[in-house]
């Protein structure tokens, strides 16, 4: 019995799951941005591996510094009042710190109640006298930011946030070393998750942040590294080189389609076992473990329904690709094209706007034709499956 599986839902972790190797992400990450000591967003496409990403970097940077780990998935209750949330930030933090064993009377000091008064201006202060106090820099991290991003209180904090860090430069405070926020919405976009309809986009507080521009999708190289470990475990004969770029092939290195694909494989992979027919590590497999993504629910498919109805003009854009063979200039100030690149659903090729993944592909032709069926008299279904782009979807693994 192998040790490890392929991982699809939660934080992915060594020793228990199939990873890619993140060790030269990392270190990039570390170089170029925590040790010059930016402040930057990582704003991915939902199950992008984010969270997973912010738990590696912990593992790796608590040799040097010390590590703040908050999330505001599920902290509803810290938005109540500034006093409630700064009150909320102290005991949250203070988990963190006990458990990196802060000394105890610089605990208690940070655990003291905040002023009813002025409670941001009393954990300002907080900050300072922690980080001075502190042998090691801090190093805040904040999953899931965008839970909260339509509230002014998150709004403050940023600013209280943006305030110490433009303050350090000029050496008139000290404050964390680095502040990593991640979630979907890029933080400068905030308004955009507020109000969907509205001009008045982009307004943020955190101007500040660096672009974070570390490729954290999977390249058919990493695939192979992957499953490389897999085959060490299974001696299943897998040809790695085609697999991992068949693969690749249909996800563009999506993170979460690739763990995917790859655990149906396995699934199959364990039933080929039990009768010797050992075809799920072939094209034809991978093919067979599309189909079944595509038939079966997942969160991913579910949240891209939900964007796309609440972002009809994206849908327009993506039904003209796929149908009309429309062709749409890249640009990013297209408040459009930018919503569906934060998506995931859009990508750039060649300046041009297309659909980011033949899965997607699939995904969006078979969700739009089922829309349209219901909605009008169209032609039957079968007819639209002798179209080339049908064909061209379906039968692309012929060519690989």
């Amino acid at each position: 019995m192998k040790a490890k599986r392929f991982q699809t839902t939660g934080t992915c972790i060594p020793g228990e799951h199939y990873m890619v190797p993140m060790k030269n992400r990392l270190d990039e990450i570390i170089t170029d941005y925590i040790k010059e000591g930016k402040y930057f967003t990582i704003n991915r496409a939902r199950q992008y591996g984010k969270t997973t990403l912010l738990y590696l970097l912990e593992k790796r940077l608590k040799k040097e510094y010390i590590v703040i780990s908050l999330s505001f998935e599920a902290a509803d209750e810290l938005f109540y009042s500034l006093h409630t949330f700064a009150n909320g930030i102290i005991r949250n933090i203070g988990r963190d710190l006990r458990m990196q064993n802060l000394q105890e009377d610089l605990l208690q000091k940070w655990l003291m109640p905040v002023s009813a008064e002025f409670p941001f201006h009393d954990l300002g202060e907080r900050i300072t006298e922690l980080c001075i106090a502190c042998n090691r820099k801090i190093v805040l991290m904040v999953d899931e930011v965008d839970k909260s991003s339509d509230n002014q209180i998150f709004l403050s904090f940023l600013g209280l946030l943006r305030e110490k860090f433009l303050r350090q430069q000029q050496s008139k405070d000290v404050t964390f070393q680095s502040v990593i926020l991640a979630g979907v919405y890029d933080i400068k976009n905030l308004k955009l998750r507020l109000h969907p309809g509205e001009e008045s986009k982009y307004n943020s507080p955190w101007n500040i942040a660096a672009d974070f521009t570390v490729d954290i999708s999977f390249s058919a190289s990493d695939i192979a590294e992957m499953i490389s470990e897999y085959e060490s475990d299974m001696h299943t004969g897998m040809d790695i080189e085609l697999i991992s770029s068949c693969i690749y092939d249909y996800t563009a290195g999506y993170p979460y389609l690739v763990s995917c694909i790859c655990k149906l494989i396995d699934e199959t992979a364990a039933r080929d076992r039990e009768h010797s027919e050992g075809r799920a590590w072939t094209r034809e497999g991978i093919a067979e473990a599309v189909r079944l993504l595509l038939r079966q629910p997942n969160t991913l498919f579910d949240d891209m329904i939900k964007h796309l109805t609440e972002y009809p003009d994206l849908g327009n854009v993506i039904q003209n690709i796929l149908f009309h063979g429309m062709e749409y200039p890249f640009n990013l100030y297209s408040t459009v094209l930018n919503i569906g690149l934060m998506f995931g659903f859009l990508k750039e090729s060649d300046g041009k706007t297309v659909v980011a993944n033949r899965i997607f592909e699939m995904h969006l032709y078979q969700y739009f034709l089922s829309e349209e069926a219901v909605k009008s008299d169209v032609r039957p279904f079968s007819e639209f499956r002798e179209n080339g782009f049908w064909k061209q979807l379906y039968n692309a693994d012929d060519n690989i």
